[in-house]
């Protein structure tokens, strides 16, 4: 019998027990073993600088010791309840702090199941049906959600296209699409229905930039409509800023959502809004009608709470948030300075705090036009940074608190092997 690697065994038992291979979110050919600090590594020892941290919550990278230290000061004292907890409300407290449209909160386990909750929220408020989203923005899992989200085929806006299957046809009845980027449409669509309760959108949208003035656009038509305005700031809470996309854009939605980092790598999320809007999750304020029901069996943890709030501390200390732009700026500025030597045309496309390259020659203003030129060449720049150890989603980089200068000039190192991989094709 061929004697295989510990990593070929651990892909070969997931193969046997998931469909596809994995989990569904990552590259099911490698197997995480470990992080520490900037790096993972892989079960065959392969050390990566991890520019995925686990797809946006460890900004102070993996094993913070202050985070770890919570952690083991909470975990004798309870791991879950499934009822109100010192340190839940705690968080709850940080957050209403920090972030502007939250008077009030809820938890969750996950930011799909808080943009549920918030669309739910939207219609329980406003007694109408129709979401408006954009096109290519992501929020979750949830029939909504799916409409629009990576579609394959172009349609005509406002039509919605679902991208999985399993979704009653009814769903995209009660969704309208627009392009991001573009008031004239959100008008349009605004000026012709009546019975939109909200619109939702991504401050940065993926990795795309809000166009200036396109999120105060926002802002002002559903002034002007009474409809009211979800961020998702799932990706963006605390990471744009202490205040998210709120305090950086300085646009306050009616309602947002938040994840990720809140809860310091472990499962939570919240959704949080006036305490006008809010009420609909008391039954004794609004009544059987207009009760928002809503519960979970590990919202709101203990141990996720307080891993949260270690995080949040430590990012409101002097210095992290221009620390961690440095470190963007610093990565984006080597991928152009080594693509523009070789002529290849790009466009880095997102925040300092969150970004990638695309391969094109055009503008990135939405879904439609954020794409590559030629994606195999992205495949063959992608492989090969994975190849000289760095670690990364093919459509994202997300930069971390972790990183070092040694991190920065390795990295530098594996975009000109990179670059010149593409350059040679």
């Amino acid at each position: 019998m061929q004697n295989l690697s510990t990593q070929d065994e651990w892909i070969a038992r997931a193969r046997a027990v998931f469909p596809a291979g994995g989990f569904g979110n990552f590259d099911p050919g490698i197997i995480i073993a470990r992080g520490e600090g900037s790096h993972v590594w892989d079960e065959n020892g392969t050390d990566y600088i991890d520019y995925l941290i686990g797809s946006g919550p460890m900004l102070l990278g993996h094993g913070h010791p202050e985070v770890i230290e919570a952690v083991l000061e909470q975990l004798p004292k309870g791991m879950t309840f499934f009822a109100n907890n010192a340190k839940g409300i705690e968080l709850a407290e940080a957050i209403v702090e920090a972030v502007p449209c939250c008077e009030q909160v809820r938890f969750v386990t996950s930011g799909g199941e808080a943009d549920m909750y918030a669309i739910r929220l939207a219609r329980a408020y406003t007694g109408r049906n129709k979401i408006l989203k954009f096109e290519g923005g992501y929020h979750g899992m949830s029939a909504e959600a799916q409409m629009s989200l990576a579609p394959t085929t172009h349609v005509n806006f406002p039509q919605a296209v679902p991208d999985s299957a399993g979704i009653p046809p009814g769903v995209a009845d009660q969704m309208l699409i627009a392009p991001f980027n573009d008031l004239a449409a959100v008008e349009m669509l605004l000026a012709e229905n009546d019975d939109i309760a909200a619109i939702i959108a991504e401050p940065l949208q993926r990795i795309i930039p809000a166009a200036p003035g396109f999120l105060q656009g926002l802002r002002a038509l559903c002034d002007r409509y009474s409809v009211l305005l979800i961020f998702d700031e799932i990706v963006t809470g605390f990471r744009l800023a202490y205040g998210g996309a709120q305090e950086h854009y300085g646009v306050t939605p009616d309602i947002c959502t938040l994840g990720k980092i809140i809860g310091g790598g472990f499962p939570l999320a919240a959704l949080g809004a006036s305490a006008e809007i809010m009420r609909h999750f008391d039954k004794s304020i609004v009544g059987t009608d207009k009760w928002l029901m809503q519960l979970g069996t590990l919202s709101g943890n203990p141990i996720a709470a307080a891993a949260g709030l270690k995080t949040m501390e430590i990012l409101r200390r002097d210095g992290s948030y221009s620390r961690l732009r440095e470190t963007g700026r610093a990565l984006q500025q080597m991928q152009s300075r080594a693509l523009e030597g070789a002529g290849i045309a790009h466009q880095i496309c997102g925040d300092e705090t969150l970004f990638d390259v695309f391969f094109t020659t055009g503008p990135c203003r939405d879904y439609r036009s954020a794409k590559h030129d030629d994606p195999a060449r992205n495949a063959t720049y992608n492989a090969t940074l994975r190849q000289h150890g760095i670690f990364k989603s093919p459509g994202k980089l997300y930069p971390s608190l972790a990183i070092t200068p040694v991190d920065l000039e390795k990295t530098e190192y594996a975009i000109e092997r990179a670059v010149q991989s593409i350059a040679l094709t």
